[in-house]
């Protein structure tokens, strides 16, 4: 049974709006952060740009669907769940474009034969994100089906965490050509990265707790 069967089709639109949007800023991110390893700084600020743009589309759309569930009288039970589901959902968002802006503030060195390992570490997080759009998707209109969306999130949750270590391991313990200043900043810019999926395996935990309500 479709979560919102009593909500109108504008309504409706505002939900998958919101959804591309936060879709859209994931690639943004992934393909920003890959401009940035190339040496494309005029493509990594187009891309950090656009993400901002989108990060602010995404919290007007957030406040206006808000709105309109408490105006219109929707799944008042669920709706503090829901509104959580919906911020979270935002805060991959803005954790993405910190990500990008840490990039851009802190310009970290990368060394040229690291740069493959920090790119599959982007596209692993990526990954974890992107898996949760069709999971978030479904809920709205087949919550039952949410669950068995989510195992790819979960799995590449922890790709993301071990990548994550292994980098961490080789930079510190094999990497002498560092500073120590230089391998914190490494670590620094690697947890941001790593966050965008946290923040997805946060989503999916509440996710599947909300969905399991929601048919029951």
């Amino acid at each position: 049974m479709p979560v919102f069967q009593r909500t109108t089709g504008i309504l409706i639109g505002k939900f998958e709006q919101f959804i591309d949007t936060v879709a859209e800023g994931l690639l943004v991110f992934r393909h920003g952060a890959g401009s940035y390893l190339d040496n494309d700084a005029e493509s990594f600020h187009r891309h950090l740009s656009e993400i901002d743009r989108l990060e602010k589309s995404a919290d007007n759309l957030q406040r206006e669907i808000e709105s309109d569930m408490i105006l219109h009288s929707i799944l008042p039970k669920h709706r503090v769940e829901v509104f959580q589901l919906i911020d979270r959902t935002d805060e991959i968002l803005d954790t993405a474009k910190r990500s990008l802006n840490e990039f851009y503030i802190e310009r970290p060195f990368i060394p040229d034969d690291l740069r493959p390992s920090i790119r599959k570490l982007v596209d692993t997080s990526f990954s974890a994100a992107d898996k949760l759009i069709p999971a978030i998707r479904i809920f709205f209109t087949n919550p039952h089906l949410t669950r068995d969306k989510l195992v790819k999130v979960y799995f590449y949750e922890k790709e993301t965490d071990q990548l994550s270590s292994d980098i961490k391991r080789e930079i510190f313990h094999n990497r002498d050509d560092l500073e120590l200043a230089g391998k914190a900043h490494l670590r620094y810019i690697i947890h941001h990265i790593e966050s965008v999926s946290d923040r997805s395996q946060d989503v999916a935990d509440l996710l599947t707790g909300l969905a399991m309500r929601m048919v029951m």
